[in-house]
């Protein structure tokens, strides 16, 4: 843990501490039937979802949701933006006279990125609407049987939770998808929707659905098909940037806008009548303001959360690591730890390393003294994984006490796991906006939270790039938890080591790893995989982070080293650089034959 020292906020957080107490004091007093749920709505909130009191965010959006309004919410991850849209949307369900029936098909369309959080979404949807039978929930995704997926959408479904490749699919080709009564569309984490390219589709979802606001939309069309079933569209986004102003554009109509720093804003639009709200929860709809993004790129953290970074040199990375998280897990019997990394083989290769890594700190130790490094259960999520697989995982670190998850980003955004206590990033985010959602998994709903972020001596300037968007941290005090550790059965008290490289518990723990690599074939060739798809992330950083983050600066045999590869750089350098060229051979050959078949037609249609 960090000295009182390292834990002392700064000016900066205790300001950001008391702005945030003072608008929490707003709502103090603020219940859910206050702001006019349903009583059953408020009961199964307060004894399924453990809300007694609503959110800053929730108290902001649900009275504005039911007015009808269109609304950009732009808030913090962690704090209740799910419960701000799908509340208000039971509540008038529940109330719609007649009754709903299945056969009346889907009122409401819940938007999301990736297949864990539309599972997550329709899971809080079966919770809240156990004591509104008639109410349908279902999701389409991904991954999943499509003719299953049919026969749902036939049977009828009242609230969809979807992810917008398979809602698309749908639209095209699945007659029986009866949507004529939407009345809803909400676009949960919007920012990673656009993120992972799927503009267009959404493009061509609006068109479909009659839900486009732009000139570009026939707009008889669209008024005849909401004219009886007014439309409400809903955006939520952790960041603004230039894709969500452009989605807010064409989505949304005359919008009231949630959650939004207004002392640090800049006007970036104009499109007509664009509603405001603030933190006051009198607020006025009347008049109209310009579209705002965050002038100096500011992202919001929970004031709870602990930030801090540590420098280790690239050849020590994986032992420093393992160090790490098992003083974490060793500490506590109810501890959660994300770990993140940027490729799926790094996940891969970690997950099989935590699995079957046993070690002991005496010279000669007999088979039964070792155990495994770290303790507790390992588990692993990653887009290459099958779909059962990815379920599973997500589901089994959602239930666990004491478990560690490594991860891509792909469990960056959205998905609410009950009691993380700490996020590692292992490998850089990159973005600033991919930091704030990978920080976001930790101190959700004033819970208390710690992340930390690994960087290389040459990777330092990134700090100064987070800083520009107000986020600062401190440095972790790696050498106190590494003299924790037993040497031989003695505790190793070495005052004069101040020097990470020539640590003794490092030392004896990257020999021990390395001889692991050689002694395990699989594991070996699972390294050098994962040593080449690292290689290739690292290289694959863009704009200003791209002066941060260069393979120039690398030394490729410490870079080996952080896999437990006692091979030169040049050795699995080379095995590399010969699938490089195979593939640009293999291209090249492919791109001179069609050269030849576009030619050979050219001369047909010549003669």
């Amino acid at each position: 843990m960090a000295t009182k020292k390292s834990e002392k906020p700064s000016k900066e957080s205790k300001t950001k501490s008391k702005e945030e107490h003072k608008e929490s004091e707003i709502f103090a007093s603020c219940s859910f039937s206050s702001l006019g749920l349903h009583p059953t709505l408020c009961d199964e909130l307060r004894e399924r979802m453990d809300f007694e009191a609503p959110t800053l965010v929730q108290a902001q959006a649900i009275p504005v949701i039911l007015s009808g309004r269109h609304v950009l919410v732009n808030a913090a991850t962690g704090t209740g933006k799910t419960i701000a849209y799908l509340a208000p949307i039971i509540h008038q369900l529940q109330e719609h006279e007649p009754r709903i029936q299945r056969s009346d098909g889907t009122f409401a369309l819940v938007l999301v990125p990736t297949r864990e959080l539309c599972m997550q979404v329709y899971e809080i949807l079966q919770k809240l609407l156990h004591r509104f039978h008639w109410i349908v929930p279902g999701y389409i995704m991904g991954g999943e049987n499509r003719s299953k997926e049919k026969a749902r959408l036939r049977k009828g479904i009242s609230v969809l939770v979807a992810t917008p490749g398979r809602l698309l699919d749908h639209l095209r080709h699945t007659s029986s998808f009866l949507h004529t009564n939407l009345r809803w569309i909400i676009f949960d984490e919007a920012d990673r929707i656009l993120e992972l390219g799927f503009g267009k589709e959404i493009e061509e979802i609006l068109d479909i659905l009659g839900s486009r606001q732009d000139a570009s939309v026939d707009k008889e069309i669209a008024e005849s098909y909401i004219s009886e079933h007014p439309r409400q569209n809903v955006l939520l986004s952790a960041t603004l940037n230039e894709k969500v102003n452009h989605l807010a554009k064409i989505s949304l109509e005359n919008p009231v806008m949630i959650g939004l720093d207004y002392k640090k804003m800049q006007p970036v639009l104009s499109f007509k009548d664009f509603g405001s709200l603030g933190s006051d929860a009198n607020y006025e709809l009347e008049h109209p303001v310009k579209m705002m993004s965050s002038s100096n790129g500011d992202f919001r953290v929970p004031a709870q959360l602990v930030q801090r970074y540590v420098k280790v040199s690239c050849g020590l990375r994986l032992a420093v690591l393992l160090s790490i998280l098992k003083d974490l897990l060793e500490r506590g019997t109810s501890q959660k730890i994300v770990v993140f990394f940027s490729t799926c083989d790094a996940v891969d290769f970690h997950y099989s390393l935590l699995s079957e890594f046993k070690f002991s700190p005496h010279p000669q130790p007999e088979e039964q003294l070792r155990q495994k490094f770290v303790g507790c259960k390992a588990l692993r999520l990653h887009g290459n994984m099958k779909q059962e697989d990815r379920r599973t995982a997500f589901q089994a670190f959602k239930t666990e006490k004491l478990a560690l998850l490594l991860s891509t980003d792909v469990a960056a955004r959205g998905l609410d796991f009950p009691k993380v206590r700490f996020i590692i990033q292992y490998d850089s985010p990159g973005e600033a906006t991919e930091y704030v959602h990978r920080v976001g998994r930790t101190a959700r709903l004033g819970e208390r939270g710690d992340s930390l972020l690994f960087l290389q001596p040459v990777e330092m300037d990134y700090l100064q790039d987070l800083e520009k968007h107000g986020i600062s941290l401190t440095e972790y005090p790696l050498l106190k938890v590494l003299d924790s550790f037993p040497l031989y059965n003695e505790k190793c008290h070495v005052k004069k080591v101040l020097d990470l490289e020539s640590h003794p518990w490092v030392l004896l723990l990257q020999k021990a790893l390395e001889a692991f690599i050689l002694a395990e074939p699989r594991m070996k060739k699972l390294a050098i995989t994962t040593f080449c798809s690292w290689v290739r992330a690292y290289a694959a950083h863009r704009g200003e982070l791209k002066r941060i983050f260069m393979v120039k600066k690398l030394h490729l045999g410490h870079v080996a080293k952080s896999f437990a590869l006692k091979e030169q750089p040049s050795l699995v350098g080379k095995s590399f650089q010969k699938e490089t060229k195979k593939r640009k051979r293999d291209e090249k050959q492919r791109g001179l034959s069609k050269k030849r078949k576009f030619s050979r037609k050219t001369l047909r249609q010549k003669i």
